[in-house]
């Protein structure tokens, strides 16, 4: 149960009466009960604050009494699923005493006096903030030392829910910024101000503007102009005909799947129908996003499943594509299909553990005298540039040569009603690849600049995905984990071109089974690098090579062994699967699957193909493993989202809720 405490102390204006009689002060506490705060409670100082701090057991919000907004700003920042603890944080000018923020990637990094911020301040604390359970007890630290007259560098007298702030930060506590858009909320210190905030209220309409609010503020380029233009009124219609999030996804789902089926049906009438489909999907994938935050329908296992899902539909789309071509006549359909769910697979290992990197760089900014720029601080710099000039040429241009989700299927359905499947399959394979050696080489840049590592804050052996093999392998230090990764795809990826050449020519692939075992042992020398520290600037490239050494080994054992191609395919979908749960879950906040332990390790996987191949079984063991895996996995989804929560509920005595999701 969420508590709202009202915090008046140092606030002249929470006795102002309000158009409706009530105080501010009381306004805000029934706002905050319909914000869906369970109970409510003021507290006269910082001490009585702290108290009901340490007998809290779920999150607690704290405002001040000088507060006006719209109930919906207040809801969203109780709602947000950014972070455990959210402030809101204004555009409004400084006020005296009130406390500053310093926010990058949506973090605040620094709070304090206006004037006194290490690198400017970027917006206001807006006097309200959501603290999660885990960081309460610094929460009642910061108001026992705020009570007692302490204070951190560069803060001064004044209300105390910002002395508050200010001293939360000051201890460290991971803060997420939520900003209000198209709302209104503003802070207010005499009879003036209280009555232009009312007026300011009264002209917005608030449901209309919650809806607007349900379309990302930053999207790509064709979602923005093709998608979302349109998609609010079917989330309208949508949260009319009382739809969850979760069951506009399965219908998305659905698109996906007819669409596939008619890629691999062939003919131009079942490929244009397709492409329609697939681009209805994916406004669909859009509305199930915005439903939730129209909704405020927010969970760890929506944030999964959408991710899962968004994947799991984009390569089952590869699937058919890659079935239609060879039913047209192709040889290398599947070969293409295969490649397109592995690169697209690598980049998103690189999207997500780069995405970790700046936020480690946002909580842990450089000292003076970690390195000069160079081209990474100029690189930064540009990119902060064009970042902010929404809606320039450069800023789409940016947003669209890295190939997002949305350019993806606009580009799939466009080529493949135009064309073919075969067509659609090489061009996203051309864009796919370019966009990565772009992202590729300006993100190792910059990563170099801001030198900060990033494995060493999370459990690196599961992201590694290494298994029983691998940790018992001897440490390779002096080398380096990334280049031990990397040299370990090599291998395979030499196999692989090897089978391919042969099997192009008059050669026969099988002829290579001989060299299956050296590939092996160069794979296994990215075991080497399990127990070396993963702290060097490029080390979150660490497991997308990793990622990539065990797919392309894979697909070479298929080529070299004879495995049709379609179980190779399945076999690599059920791999990504398998990392995109660790991914999503690293993203998530989320402990390990519950039976990682039995997916073997990407050393353990490959062994068992090697053997396989070697005595000539391999089509067999690739299908039989790819199912005990996929076993595998939907076990821990049923004992992570369904079996687990429902004991700890049963043992906490909580009743069953139904789920909610995140937004996609």
């Amino acid at each position: 149960m969420t508590l709202a405490i009202v915090l008046a102390a140092g606030s002249p204006a929470a006795g102002l009466p309000t158009r409706a009689g009530a105080t501010l002060a009381d306004r805000l506490a029934d706002q905050w009960r319909r914000a869906g705060a369970g109970q409510v409670r003021h507290a006269a100082d910082l001490a009585e604050l702290a108290a009901l701090a340490d007998a809290a057991t779920g999150p607690v919000i704290v405002s001040g009494a000088d507060l006006v907004a719209h109930t919906a700003v207040l809801r969203h920042l109780a709602t947000s699923p950014v972070g455990p603890t959210v402030a809101l944080v204004l555009t409004d000018p400084p006020a005296p005493g009130g406390a500053v923020v310093r926010e990058e990637r949506g973090q605040v990094v620094a709070a304090g006096v206006d004037g006194q911020l290490e690198g400017g301040a970027t917006g206001v604390f807006g006097g309200a903030l959501r603290v999660g359970v885990n960081d309460l007890p610094a929460l009642a630290a910061a108001a026992r030392a705020a009570a007692a007259g302490g204070s951190p560098a560069g803060t001064a007298p004044g209300p105390a829910v910002d002395r508050l702030f200010a001293g939360l930060t000051a201890l460290g506590t991971l803060t997420f910024a939520h900003r209000v858009r198209l709302l209104v909320a503003h802070r207010v210190a005499d009879p003036a101000g209280l009555a232009a905030a009312e007026a300011a209220l009264a002209a917005v309409d608030e449901d209309k503007a919650e809806l607007r609010l349900s379309v990302k503020e930053k999207d790509d380029f064709f979602t923005t102009y093709f998608v979302s233009t349109w998609s609010p009124y079917v989330t309208k219609a949508s949260a009319r005909l009382k739809l969850t999030p979760t069951g506009v996804t399965a219908i998305s789902v659905l698109f996906a799947v007819a669409a596939a089926v008619l890629f691999g049906v062939g003919g131009r009438p079942a490929l244009v129908t397709g492409a329609v489909l697939l681009y209805l999907g994916f406004m669909l994938d859009c509305v199930d996003g915005q439903l939730a935050r129209y909704t405020r329908h927010f969970s760890a296992w929506g944030g999964w499943l959408d991710t899962m899902a968004d994947r799991a539909k984009e390569y089952v789309v590869y699937a058919g594509l890659g079935y239609g071509a060879t039913a047209a006549g192709y040889r290398y359909g599947w070969a293409l299909a295969v490649a397109a769910m592995t690169l697209q697979t690598v980049r998103h290992m690189t999207d997500t553990w780069y995405g970790v990197l700046h936020d480690e760089a946002a909580r842990r900014p450089r000292t003076a005298d970690a390195g000069g720029g160079g081209i990474g601080d100029k690189l930064n710099a540009a990119s902060t540039r064009v970042q902010a000039d929404t809606g320039s040429l450069s800023y789409w241009l940016k947003r669209t040569v890295v190939f997002p989700i949305g350019e993806r299927w606009a580009l799939i359905a466009l080529t493949v009603a135009l064309f073919d499947p075969l067509v659609s399959l090489v061009a996203v394979l051309t864009w796919g690849v370019l966009a990565f050696a772009y992202t590729g080489a300006l993100r190792t840049l910059r990563a170099r600049w801001m030198r900060v590592p990033v494995l060493d804050t999370v459990d690196a052996t599961l992201h590694r995905d290494d298994g029983p093999l691998a940790a018992r392998f001897p440490a390779l230090r002096p080398v380096g984990p990334l280049t031990l990764a990397v040299i370990g795809a090599l291998g395979p990826g030499a196999l692989l071109v090897a089978g391919l050449l042969r099997a192009g020519g008059d050669g026969d692939p099988a002829g290579l089974r001989w060299a299956v075992p050296a590939a092996l042992l160069v794979l296994l020398v990215a075991g080497l690098g399990a127990g070396a520290a993963h702290n060097g600037p490029l080390d979150w490239l660490v497991p997308a090579a990793l990622r990539a050494g065990e797919y392309l080994f894979a697909v070479a054992v298929g080529v070299v062994a004879g495995v049709p191609a379609w179980v190779v395919f399945g076999y690599v979908f059920v791999l990504t699967l398998h990392h995109y749960d660790l991914t999503a879950r690293l993203e998530k906040r989320q402990a390990a699957p519950p039976l990682h332990p039995w997916t073997l390790g990407w050393e353990g996987r490959s062994v068992l193909l090697a053997i396989a191949a070697i005595v000539g079984f391999a089509a067999v063991v690739m299908a039989t493993l790819g199912a005990y895996l996929f076993m595998v996995f939907v076990g821990s989804v049923v004992l992570a989202w369904v079996v687990l929560p429902a004991r700890a509920r049963r043992a906490a005595g909580v009743p069953a809720r139904g789920g909610v999701r995140q937004p996609g």
